[in-house]
C-alpha cells in the first residue's frame, strides 16, 4: 500500500497530546510505590542495577532514550523479569518519556536502530510506520507475535483506526495485563472475538 495512503488516515484525533500529558501524570503518581518495589525486587534478585538505558526510533525516525526496568542478565531473562515482561510492567517507566512529548502512551512499538536494520525497515516505503510517535502501548505490543510482517500489519491497522475509542480501549486492556498478564489478556480478547487475527 503506497506511503500517501497510509498518511491519509494517520491523523491524531484532537486531544491526543492533553490525553497523553493527563494520563501520565496520573500513572506517574500511580505507579510510583509500584516501580520503587520492583525496582527492589530486580536489584535483590542479582545484586545488579535494576535499570537500563536504551537508544529507540522515533517521530520522523528521530532517536529517543528510554529507562527500562531490566528483565535480563547475562542475555538470560530473569524470573522477575519473566514475570515483567508477561505483564508488561518493565515498560512502567516510559511515561516520563511521554511527558517530555518523546512518545504517546497508544502507539507503534518504539525499534531500536538494529530492529529496523534487522527488519529492513530503513527505506522510504517503510516512513509511514514513523509518522507518529511510539507508544508504550499499542496493537503490536498487545498482540504481535515473533514474525515481523505481524507487527507490521497491525501498526498499519492501527494507524488506520487511529481514535480516541481505540486508544482508550487499548490503554483499558493494557491495563488488564498488568494485573492478569498479556495471554490471559488475548485469551479474553479472543473468545469475545475483539481481538486482531494472530500472525502465528
Amino acid at each position: 500500500m503506497p506511503a500517501c495512503e497510509i498518511l491519509a488516515g494517520s491523523k491524531a484525533y484532537r486531544g491526543k497530546r492533553a490525553l497523553d500529558v493527563l494520563l501520565s501524570c496520573i500513572a506517574v503518581v500511580l505507579f510510583s510505590p509500584l516501580i520503587t518495589v520492583l525496582l527492589c525486587c530486580i536489584y535483590i534478585e542479582d545484586r545488579e542495577r535494576p535499570w537500563f538505558v536504551q537508544s529507540r526510533v522515533g517521530l520522523g525516525r528521530s532517536s529517543l532514550v528510554i529507562v527500562k526496568l531490566r528483565t535480563m542478565r547475562a542475555n538470560k531473562v530473569t524470573r522477575v523479569g519473566r514475570w515483567l515482561r508477561s505483564t508488561g510492567l518493565d515498560e512502567l517507566t516510559q511515561f516520563i518519556n511521554v511527558l517530555r512529548g518523546e512518545m504517546s502512551i497508544v502507539g507503534p512499538r518504539p525499534l531500536t536502530r538494529e530492529d529496523i536494520d534487522r527488519l529492513r525497515w530503513n527505506g522510504a516505503e517503510h516512513d509511514w510506520r514513523f509518522t507518529v510517535k511510539p507508544g508504550i502501548t499499542g496493537l503490536s505490543q498487545l498482540f504481535g507475535g515473533v514474525i515481523a510482517r505481524g507487527s507490521r500489519r497491525l501498526d498499519r491497522t492501527y494507524l488506520r483506526g487511529e481514535s480516541l475509542q481505540l486508544d482508550l480501549k487499548l490503554i483499558a486492556w493494557s491495563f488488564a495485563a498488568n494485573v492478569v498478564g498479556k495471554r490471559v489478556v488475548r485469551r479474553w480478547l479472543r473468545r469475545s472475538k475483539r481481538a486482531p487475527p494472530s500472525d502465528r
